[in-house]
């Protein structure tokens, strides 16, 4: 990330989300982005996953200027190096577990066959062997969870974005959610996870604070 800064206009008030983030992340990090609510932590996030542009500043991934590419190959970019995991878990109620698993792997060339194949493996270790045929209210908060994690896990994408993964979670299932991501992490994915529980940055390589849109150096650790 170089120079990043987002601008919402807000009626005749200009908001600055994010003001000059410099940031580098390298390959198999997990990183925590901690911070105070409207400190600019979402905006980061959503500009990481190339669904948000900047105002001013440039993202490189792999060596690839996200934001310079056109609209089709950005979407490409997402398919093939983002895997995405939102609080809300954000799962189709009319699919059963493993048809929602199987979704990223709906628009690749892989057989149905071989897309069943990958998704029964991620369910088996994500901890929901078992459960393929479940429809999501049918499962509990965790397991939820879980169906969300093996979906965004299914295409092995390089890079896992996680916003309050553990935030609808009761502390034992938030553990056990925190722990998969450390296994993944081991395995050499890289995830990026905004939270706002400390504890969560136990379980990561480095943890990043912002304030007021800027990263604060004085509480960054490593």
């Amino acid at each position: 990330m170089k120079k990043l800064t987002k601008t919402y206009n807000g009626g005749e008030e200009k908001v600055q989300a994010l003001v000059g983030v410099d940031l580098q992340i390298e390959r198999g990090e997990f990183v925590a982005v901690m911070g105070p609510s409207g400190s600019g932590k979402s905006t980061l996030l959503t500009i990481l996953g190339g669904l948000n542009h900047p105002t001013e500043g440039e993202l490189i991934v792999d060596e690839i200027p996200i934001y310079k590419l056109p609209l089709e190959k950005l979407a490409d970019f997402r398919r093939e190096y983002l895997g995405f995991i939102f609080q809300s878990f954000q799962l189709i109620p009319y699919l059963t577990v493993i048809e929602n698993v199987m979704l990223p792997l709906s628009i690749t060339e892989k057989t149905k066959r071989e897309q069943m194949r990958l998704a029964e493996a991620i369910l088996d270790k994500t901890g929901l062997k078992g459960k393929a045929k479940r429809l999501p209210d049918q499962l509990s908060g965790g397991e939820q969870e879980r169906v969300a994690i093996a979906r965004a896990l299914v295409n092995s994408p390089p890079i896992l974005m996680a916003d309050e993964p553990t935030g609808n979670l009761d502390s034992k299932t938030g553990t056990e959610i925190m722990d998969l991501f450390k296994t993944v992490s081991k395995e050499g994915q890289t995830i990026i996870m905004v939270t706002h529980n400390p504890e969560n940055t136990a379980y990561s390589t480095r943890a990043i604070f912002l304030k007021d849109g800027k990263v604060d150096v004085n509480h960054a650790t490593s």
